[in-house]
């Protein structure tokens, strides 16, 4: 490829966006929604009350250096909590528990490649559409990335079993209380209400998903050059020869399996998040290295070898942090919504209902964070979907479609770019992966809507 044609490093184009996001703040309108706090002392905007600000803000162009400290500040939990991560998998794999357990997998379902796919992305997808799973998974990336290469498919495969397989359960959510019931509860609607419908779409979007990575799968195992990852190093690479799944190993192992129940209780139950699923982690870092036989000196070396590795994954997070911040600094974040959602009214029931979706998709971008999105866009959406027909619980499936199917391709996404960083994917090779994809859900997102105006969906 020409030198003049080459993508750059995913923080170069981070960094240009940000470049974008501050040349906005100079060139849009300035203004924004009244806020008034609802019962659990959230924010949320108040509809028809968008005004222009009586004063601008101009942000300096060394906002573009100031503002990636703060938003590194503001990213410190799911930050630390990768490092954490990170450490605990290569203590993980230096006691060999890992390879051992790879390769007794791989001796049972080495030969059916696409059970891993469709059960691995069933499991992710379930996870989060049930209970709003996403940061949780980071850990499974370099497992799933050994796996799928030992089983002659790619870096690329095993991330789009991870990041799919969440994507879509964000996207046809049935139950998800950080987005789908919030969402509900902005919207004045019933938490849970309408599950039905949207369990309904759960298997067709799942089926959509893995055949989306299935076929690429086969592609790369009949022709390993067809590889999006071709010329890239792998990230966590299978042994050449799998270790026996020894009395060390096997205790370790169990250790492992025990941490990921608790991780599921604590969630479910505890309310636990990054805090308390980080001081699991290295919990279990320091057990599985005493256990495994390292001694905590070999432990400690192993475990900051591993936070090390994701340095680079940390500042992909506060980069990507960055964009939003400027457009909300820069007072245009609600002028981007205002000037999005105004078109709606002149377009239809039907057109308006898939006009929501993708509006929703677009704001993605600018507000990765699911419950930020719904505060923002709910009380805009709801209301303009009771005069042009489009009921409430329908507002709420075009949000989470626009935020969770999003939530695979939106580079501000800091879930998204912890797991590319880890697993060493550049951007624009993640990009024409998942892109097509991406086209099709959407399409069948089009025809849900569709289908909810006409069924009257509550």
């Amino acid at each position: 490829m020409a030198k003049w044609l080459r993508v750059p490093h995913t923080l170069v184009l981070l960094f240009a966006m940000m470049v974008a996001a501050l040349a906005a703040t100079w060139v849009l309108p300035q203004g924004g929604f009244e806020t008034a706090t609802n019962e659990a002392g959230r924010d949320l905007v108040v509809p028809g009350t968008y005004a222009r600000a009586d004063e601008r803000v101009v942000l300096l162009p060394d906002t573009l250096f100031t503002v990636v400290p703060r938003a590194l500040a503001a990213s410190q939990d799911i930050i630390f909590f990768v490092l954490i991560v990170g450490g605990a998998i290569s203590v993980l794999r230096a006691t060999g528990m890992i390879d051992a357990a790879l390769g007794a997998v791989l001796r049972r379902i080495g030969h059916s490649p696409g059970l891993l796919i469709m059960i691995g992305m069933g499991v992710f997808a379930a996870g989060s559409s049930a209970i709003g799973v996403a940061e949780e998974y980071i850990p499974f990336a370099a497992m799933l990335i050994a796996l799928c290469v030992a089983m002659r498919m790619d870096v690329m495969t095993a991330m789009g079993i991870l990041v799919v397989g969440y994507g879509i359960g964000y996207g046809v959510a049935v139950l998800n209380p950080f987005t789908v019931q919030v969402a509900q509860g902005v919207a004045g609607v019933a938490p849970t209400s309408g599950w039905e419908f949207r369990l309904a779409l759960f298997l067709p979007f799942l089926a959509i998903g893995v055949h989306h990575v299935w076929s690429y799968a086969r592609r790369v195992q009949a022709d390993p050059s067809a590889s999006l990852m071709a010329g890239i190093e792998v990230s966590h690479p299978p042994p050449a020869e799998y270790p026996p799944l020894d009395g060390r190993r096997l205790a370790v192992l169990l250790l492992s399996v025990l941490t990921l129940v608790l991780m599921v209780w604590g969630i479910a139950q505890q309310g636990w998040y990054l805090v308390e699923l980080g001081a699991l982690f290295l919990g279990l870092a320091i057990f599985a290295g005493v256990i495994g036989g390292l001694g905590l000196d070999i432990t400690a070396k192993r475990f900051a070898d591993g936070a090390a590795e994701l340095a680079t994954t940390a500042l992909l997070i506060g980069f990507a942090r960055s964009i939003g911040m400027i457009l909300e600094d820069g007072q245009v974040l609600h002028t981007i919504v205002h000037g999005l959602a105004g078109p709606l009214g002149q377009v239809g029931a039907y057109g308006a209902a898939v006009g929501m979706m993708l509006i929703q998709s677009v704001l993605n971008l600018f507000i990765p964070s699911g419950s930020g999105q719904a505060f923002v866009t709910m009380p805009i959406m709801a209301p303009l979907g009771d005069l042009v027909g489009v009921s409430r619980q329908a507002s709420v499936l075009a949000f989470q479609f626009g935020d969770g199917l999003m939530n695979m391709i939106v580079p501000t996404n800091v879930v998204l770019m912890s797991i590319l960083g880890i697993a060493g994917i550049p951007y624009d090779r993640w990009f024409r992966f998942v892109f097509p994809l991406i086209l099709k859900l959407l399409a069948a997102a089009a025809i849900a809507m569709v289908i909810a105006v006409a069924i009257g969906y509550q």
